[in-house]
């Protein structure tokens, strides 16, 4: 991992949200008075693929600032950097070995060999996919709408959805949709797909065509680690919430309803439900959920469940009196062990930072203060809400938003990318020193 291109993948991303606050800021994109600090939150939020709202999208914006919305959602999902390369392909320009090396940091490819190829699919991939998704959406809320407007709504949550953003044009995002099985079906699908990070696609879909034999380690632990992740996430809200915030729901619509928050505790962000009404205690476990996040090279944030997996393997090994980790016949190097918890152990430490910050600035509960900080940090957009439509960032001062911006866009670059900015990467010493034992 090197600063430069660190360097070069944040200033992009930081770039295209103040072009994105610009175009907002247009008479033509909002209604009504929408400041700058707004705006950059907004911005901020679509192009970090969070969905954390402080302007209730489809009122709030003109079916153009919409549009920006959307447009920023897609480049950040994908990544600008992926974006500005997959356009210089097109036109058939040679890329150089600096274009190679962005391009690999951006999506998170172990290697140059066979960039190029790859991102032709992925970008093929996208496309086809969020065009399923939209094609779907558009015929069931056309039940609902007129068609032109149902292409709209469509396109605009299949792109959202896939890009694990959870913006919505509705303004009770997906709750007047809680029992629908197409949309409960479809939003989820693409958030995992979209989700799972887009090595994991192309493996699956050559595996698939018989095109591999068989798929990569990295793979099967972010595979496992999803349905391990979403099944435990339905299990806790079922076992917290059947008597209080499912009380008024039939036994399916129960599974339904956890099934759809579940995946969405995976950095989507759309809710069927109100999470105000959730208790204290799936509050706090939605923390957990939250701050994992998803698939590396992905629209996904947060830790990525692979530090997770890896950090719970060293864990075990290591209370076995193991010192080699190991998982599906395939051996994990001391040092990605050792990346994973200093990973966690960093991203503990900006959540709890940024969550004091708030609580000395904002003088709210604590609780809800911490979800809001660990939905953003994991690029997520789940919130309790401001009592209305809002997120709970609404109620936040100028301080307190830019305090939630910082983290979606630390969550969204990577953490460990971002701490690598800030102190610069350690130069390798050929010194080796004896050993020294320490007591635990």
């Amino acid at each position: 991992m090197h600063t430069r291109e660190i360097k070069i993948i944040l200033t992009s991303f930081v770039v295209l949200i103040l072009i994105g606050a610009f175009l907002l800021l247009l008479p033509i994109s909002h209604r009504g008075v929408l400041s700058i600090v707004d705006a950059l939150f907004t911005s901020t939020s679509a192009v970090c693929v969070t969905g954390l709202i402080v302007k209730n999208t489809p009122v709030d914006f003109t079916p153009f600032g919409q549009a920006i919305i959307l447009l920023l959602i897609q480049i950040g999902g994908i990544g600008y950097m992926t974006a500005v390369t997959f356009m210089a392909v097109m036109l058939r320009q040679k890329l150089g070995h600096r274009d190679r090396m962005l391009l690999k940091e951006s999506l998170n490819y172990p290697g140059i060999e066979g960039l190029v190829r790859f991102l032709k699919i992925v970008m093929t991939s996208i496309l086809i996919i969020e065009l399923f998704g939209a094609i779907i959406l558009a015929l069931r809320f056309w039940e609902d709408m007129p068609l032109g407007k149902s292409l709209w709504f469509g396109f605009f949550h299949s792109v959202s959805a896939f890009n694990n953003a959870g913006f919505s044009l509705f303004s009770d995002n997906l709750m007047r949709y809680s029992s629908d099985i197409v949309v409960n079906i479809t939003i989820p699908f693409l958030v995992i797909v979209g989700g799972i990070g887009y090595i994991v696609v192309v493996e699956v879909y050559g595996l698939h065509k018989q095109k591999i034999l068989r798929i990569s380690t990295h793979t099967k632990i972010v595979l496992s680690s999803y349905i391990i992740l979403i099944i435990l996430g339905m299990i806790l809200l079922l076992s917290l919430e059947w008597e209080n915030a499912f009380a008024s729901m039939e036994w399916w619509h129960k599974i339904l309803a956890s099934w759809f928050a579940s995946v969405n505790y995976r950095t989507a962000g759309f809710n069927s439900v109100d999470f105000s009404t959730l208790s204290d205690a799936n509050l706090f476990f939605g923390t957990f959920f939250m701050m994992t996040g998803g698939g590396p090279g992905g629209t996904a944030g947060g830790i990525k469940v692979t530090a997770v997996a890896l950090a719970v393997l060293g864990m075990w090994y290591t209370l076995r009196g193991d010192s080699k980790v190991h998982i599906f016949g395939r051996s994990i190097s001391t040092y990605q062990v050792n990346k994973a918890f200093s990973i966690i152990l960093i991203s503990s430490v900006y959540v709890v930072l940024s969550t004091v910050i708030l609580s000395e600035i904002e003088k709210l509960p604590f609780l809800r203060m911490l979800f809001e900080v660990c939905s953003a940090f994991g690029t997520v957009g789940l919130s309790t809400g401001n009592g209305d439509v809002l997120s709970y960032s609404a109620l936040f001062s100028d301080a307190g938003k830019i305090n939630i911006m910082i983290l979606m866009l630390m969550g969204r670059v990577g953490v460990f990318a971002f701490t690598v900015f800030i102190i610069g990467k350690a130069v390798e010493s050929r010194i080796k020193y004896a050993e020294g034992r320490i007591i635990l």
